[in-house]
């Protein structure tokens, strides 16, 4: 065996991620609070662990809620994984599944990676996810605003390692190791434009650190135990599935707003003004929900001077694809905030048009008792 086949990974961790859209809003302190209740077990706020808050910060950082452990049953064996919550004010609930590693072989590593991929990786529909989102909701669900069980979700699998059974640098690990398993879970070699297009997004600080990052999977090399490269990817899957489920809303009021403005046109008479004005408000209230809440999605993680971090931060937005969904809503709540100013301006010059004919009335009334009197 050689010595790169005999590479040994001394402690790891796999972690499989699900995020739910939980409900629209959540009050973070009462939910703390009906937790410690039913579980006796406290929460916490989550922080970046190892970056000054003056360099990056949570806007409103989640709580993070213990659950218990829960055995996975894979091909070969069976796994016990960790379980953790975070609750995000902006309704968003986080799972997270991390399997310990320790004394295995970098082929088994990736091997066991995979495996937990299949039963419980993006894409699985294995019944952990949704049993225990059913239990978060059953706590908490009065702290939230419009709870919601809602079938969007994004998921994500990273594999941690903290320690090799021999010096390691980054330049080291890619020359000497193939990644490319690991990220892709293809079994059949991969070709080189492929391979190229799956390490495009790497990152190193040290030269003993590194981070990869692909759609769907993450590899991280960390031997300080620095947690804050896996929250940052969070907090950029948290905001693709908050603009996601903006993105599906609008989508599906759109055509409504549409066949209301049409019916409104249709009756006319004297009171259309009525009812347009009614519709403009109506819009006019969803534009602005949309737009606070989107806003706080926006904010969530504030980067001002960790580079580093905001590299990785902008890489995972840009593979998670944030932006181009954000686009889109803005250019839906952008129609929506035009039709609601048309519908305005349509339910103004109504008024006034109806002022205009009872003045014409009043006056006419008025000539009328004049020559009567006369």
């Amino acid at each position: 065996m050689s010595a790169r086949d005999a590479l040994k990974i001394v402690s790891a961790e796999i972690i499989a991620y699900r995020l739910f859209d939980f409900s629209y809003s959540a009050d973070l302190v009462q939910a703390a609070e009906l937790w410690h209740r039913h579980t006796g077990t406290s929460s916490a706020r989550k922080r970046l662990n190892t970056t000054l808050p003056k360099a990056m910060s949570y806007d409103v950082p989640p709580i993070v809620l213990p659950l218990e452990p829960v055995l996975l049953t894979l091909p070969d064996s069976q796994v016990t994984a960790v379980v953790t919550a975070r609750l995000y004010d902006f309704g968003v609930l986080t799972l997270s599944l991390a399997v310990p590693v320790k004394d295995l072989g970098w082929p088994e590593f990736s091997d066991l990676l995979n495996a937990i991929d299949v039963a419980v990786g993006p894409g699985s529909d294995h019944p952990v996810w949704m049993r225990l989102a059913g239990e978060m909701h059953a706590v908490l669900d009065t702290a939230m605003t419009r709870p919601q069980r809602s079938d969007l979700q994004e998921d994500y699998l990273v594999g941690v390692v903290h320690a090799f059974d021999r010096p390691m640098t980054a330049a080291s690990l890619l020359d000497g190791y193939d990644l490319t398993p690991l990220l892709s879970g293809e079994v059949l070699p991969l070709s080189e434009g492929a391979r190229a297009d799956l390490m495009r997004k790497r990152f190193s600080y040290y030269t003993d650190d590194l981070v990869v990052l692909t759609w769907d999977r993450g590899f991280l090399y960390e031997p300080r135990g620095d947690s804050d490269v896996l929250d940052v990817i969070e907090v950029a899957n948290a905001q693709l599935l908050e603009m996601r489920y903006y993105d599906e809303l609008l989508d599906d009021e759109l055509p409504r707003m549409y066949d209301l403005v049409e019916r409104t046109h249709r009756i006319g008479g004297f009171l259309s003004s009525r009812r347009f004005a009614s519709l403009a408000r109506r819009f006019y209230a969803l534009v602005a929900e949309v737009t606070e809440l989107t806003e706080k999605v926006d904010n969530a993680l504030q980067v001002t001077e960790d580079v580093y971090l905001a590299r990785i931060y902008t890489a995972a937005l840009d593979l998670f694809r944030v932006s181009v969904v954000s686009a889109a809503v803005d250019r839906k709540l952008s129609i929506i905030r035009d039709t609601y100013t048309a519908l305005y301006e349509e339910a103004s010059g109504g008024r006034a048009a109806a002022m205009e004919f009872v003045i014409v009335v009043l006056i006419l009334a008025e000539v009328l008792l004049a020559l009567l009197r006369h």
